[in-house]
């Protein structure tokens, strides 16, 4: 395969044959290059017939995006057990991740920096919350140990069960604005 050098503007695909991605932007039914770089495309990993090859731009050179320790991460609650809170992260710092995914792990000891003793999972995260948390190390071979035992990290955005994004009214709840419920979390202060 060889490498098709693009730069800002170049028409790369029309939007009936490819999805864009990373480094592109579409306009009139077609894909064009938003950076200089190498044009690439993948065939997309969704299931189903109308899946289209996803075309991207890669800068040259480009160093991946990994989180690595004291990295502040946001990251997307997938799963929660008594023990621990599963997520896929989705930005380090400010910074999306494109296309991989990590997965990240807050064990019941990482939620708060005291009372953890006290420390209920349920009454902290739900699955969909979006949380910002700290990068402690490399868990297991494809997760990473992540704490928001600090006060500016924790629950940053959340849903009601009636659908709604929540307010935070403490540092451990939130409210729904239409239902006027409150609902338990690890409230990341702003």
């Amino acid at each position: 395969m060889t490498e098709t050098i693009v730069c800002p503007g170049d028409r790369l695909a029309a939007t009936s044959e490819f999805a864009g991605g990373d480094g592109t932007y579409t306009k009139d039914r077609f894909i064009f290059a938003s950076l200089t770089g190498v044009r690439t495309s993948v065939v997309s990993k969704t299931e189903g017939s109308e899946s289209k090859p996803v075309i991207s731009v890669l800068k040259r050179g480009a160093v991946p995006l990994v989180p690595k320790k004291q990295d502040i991460v946001t990251a997307k609650v997938t799963k929660i057990t008594p023990r621990l809170v599963a997520t896929d992260i989705l930005c380090v710092g400010n910074r999306p991740l494109p296309d991989e995914r990590f997965q990240g792990v807050i064990r019941l000891e990482d939620v708060r920096a005291a009372e953890i003793d006290k420390v209920q999972i349920a009454s902290c995260f739900r699955p969909g919350d979006i949380v910002k948390a700290e990068v402690v190390s490399l868990g297991t071979s494809r997760d990473y140990y992540l704490s928001t035992a600090q006060n500016h990290l924790g629950v940053v955005y959340a849903k009601s069960l009636a659908g709604v994004p929540m307010v935070p009214v403490s540092w451990q709840e939130m409210q729904c604005p239409q239902t006027k419920s409150i609902e338990k979390r690890k409230v990341a202060k702003a």
